[in-house]
């Protein structure tokens, strides 16, 4: 063998063991049914393997928070709780606890708009076999809805329902929640670019590598439509929308949202998109600001730093916080 081909070899060999940190780079993504809705994560990587763990761990978290706080699932903290709270204080864990609490003092600041309690009542309402209650049962179990009947014990960690009928559920904070865990989770593991959406909870971690995330708002009449596109990086946008759960019947609209005062959907918007940069409380003002109405929901964003608001009424007119106001 002669040197000069010695010498190629040593340099082929030389070109193989160098380190390529791009050539793996990439984005990976994975969609799940998890909480009762869709669970999207996109991210960027250096190492296909970590971003899929990375993956992985966010979808864990998600179906973590599912078993905590589903009121569906008997063996869940809040199921247990919902059956035990108004016969004597049920102590909880921490988690379950402070996000609890956190409603409350939304339920303050927002007059009662946001109310994890309208549970009471919405436990009746079964959207995908398009059953309602009666008026004689909403009726029968309003007085239930009240934040205030839900009483705290800081120090054993335990919640005590004063009212026999009173319900709660977290579906208007706890995907909000679960989404900031898991942008938490990512960061932890050292990933700078993301996505991660549960439902209409979206969270971003940076940007889209040097673009801005394009993120869309869906016409609330058009499942195939977006009625604003938005540029955002390293943020949050939560939308709540009477068409995510709901029924028609004798032309009316049945959807998840219910009014705290009534019992029954609201009517005033069509959807409502906040954006600001903690997903819980996104998650929660959506929800608060769609029972608010137009007027009183925009009064709510301008008094509120750092978080803005879209709504479409009724009409399919926008509104927007002055935030977002040219």
């Amino acid at each position: 063998m002669t040197m000069p081909r010695l010498a190629t070899y040593a340099v082929l060999a030389w070109l193989l063991y160098l380190p390529s940190p791009l050539v793996f780079s990439q984005w990976l993504s994975d969609s799940q049914g998890i909480m009762g809705t869709n669970i999207h994560v996109e991210l960027w990587s250096d190492d296909e393997k970590q971003g899929k763990a990375a993956i992985a761990a966010v979808m864990a978290e998600m179906e973590r928070i599912n078993q905590l706080m589903s009121p569906y699932i008997a063996s869940s903290e809040l199921a247990i709780l919902n059956a035990q709270a108004a016969s004597q204080p049920v102590s909880v864990s921490t988690e379950l606890y402070e996000l609890i609490a956190l409603s409350i003092e939304l339920s303050k600041e927002t007059g009662g708009a946001f109310d994890i309690t309208f549970a009471s009542v919405g436990y009746l309402y079964d959207y995908r076999a398009k059953q309602k209650p009666s008026d004689e049962q909403v009726a029968e179990l309003l007085s239930a809805i009240d934040f205030k009947h839900l009483q705290l014990n800081p120090a054993a960690h335990s919640i005590f329902f004063s009212h026999p009928k009173v319900k709660i559920d977290l579906g208007g904070i706890a995907k909000g929640h679960a989404v900031d865990n898991a942008v938490t989770i990512l960061q932890r593991l050292g990933i700078q670019h993301a996505l991660v959406t549960a439902g209409g909870d979206t969270r971003l971690l940076g940007d889209r590598m040097g673009k801005p995330w394009m993120v869309g708002i869906r016409d609330p009449r058009h499942a195939d439509k977006q009625a604003v596109l938005l540029p955002l990086s390293d943020t949050a946008i939560s939308t709540s929308g009477d068409y995510e759960r709901y029924f028609e019947q004798d032309g009316e609209r049945y959807h998840h949202i219910l009014s705290p005062k009534s019992g029954k959907s609201i009517h005033e918007v069509q959807s409502v998109s906040i954006i600001g940069p903690r997903s819980t409380l996104n998650d929660a003002l959506s929800t608060a600001i769609f029972v608010l109405g137009v007027q009183g929901g925009i009064d709510l964003l301008n008094r509120t730093p750092g978080y803005d608001g879209i709504i479409m009424d009724s009409q399919r007119k926008m509104h927007y916080s002055q935030g977002l106001t040219p």
